[in-house]
């Protein structure tokens, strides 16, 4: 099955695409949408990709294996483990996976859903996660910059993330605020067991701005209704007084 179009998504599985419809979620395993191999060591339904809030997601439904998740144009690779599920905002991603003796490898190109967002305002996910810290107006403009491209649906593979100096000169910004809240978001997740925001001996991670787009994502921290806060930063910091 072919799928094409702007915004489609599809999984490609040895050559062949099969779409990915919004509001039906689809199931990769040995009895699913997209039967992979009649293997005893691999589950009826492993993953499930399915969207949500505006996002595709992956799920790993089973209960002993796990799939490493790979964006290699932002060198970003994660494993999702049983229970897990993480949202695919990559454009382009590689899900590889064992079962038994035999390795598979699923591509999935991950589109726009054509779901409505969620009107400014409303709580997303039920309710609030506990031990999420609050952050100030300018710690989370820091966020919500990063993952802008993302929630336009105009950046995939390695445009989805800007630099830090395309950030900062997005808000209006000098690159030392930015660095400065950026480094004070990261030490409140940090803080709280959130993983991906330092590495080893207190050093920065060097993807550390992809683990906190993903956690924004994923918790609600950000969302397209926040956006219209990008411009009225910039405005506010480059218009000059009347």
């Amino acid at each position: 099955m072919q799928a094409s179009g702007h915004g489609t998504t599809f999984v490609e599985f040895v050559g062949e695409r099969y779409p990915v419809v919004p509001g039906q979620p689809f199931y990769i395993g040995r009895e699913a949408t997209l039967t992979v191999d009649d293997n005893p060591y691999l589950h009826r339904r492993f993953l499930l990709l399915h969207d949500e809030n505006g996002m595709w997601w992956l799920t790993n439904l089973g209960t002993h294996l796990s799939a490493t998740v790979t964006a290699a144009d932002l060198g970003f690779t994660a494993t999702l483990g049983p229970g897990a599920r993480m949202p695919l905002v990559f454009g382009r991603t590689s899900i590889v996976f064992a079962a038994g003796p035999t390795t598979y490898e699923v591509q999935v190109q991950a589109g726009a859903p054509a779901v409505a967002p969620p009107p400014p305002g409303t709580t997303v996910g039920g309710d609030t996660t506990r031990g999420v810290p609050n952050f100030t107006d300018s710690q989370k403009l820091a966020v919500l910059v990063l993952a802008e491209a993302i929630l336009r649906r105009d950046g995939t593979g390695a445009s989805a993330l800007p630099s830090s100096a395309q950030a900062a000169a997005r808000l209006g910004w000098s690159l030392t605020k930015f660095n400065r809240k950026l480094d004070n978001v990261c030490d409140k997740l940090d803080m709280i067991g959130v993983g991906g925001m330092r590495a080893g001996g207190g050093r920065l991670a060097s993807n550390r701005r992809l683990k906190l787009v993903e956690y924004a994502l994923s918790t609600g921290l950000v969302s397209r209704g926040d956006l219209p806060m990008l411009d009225a930063e910039y405005a506010r910091n480059t218009n000059p007084p009347t």
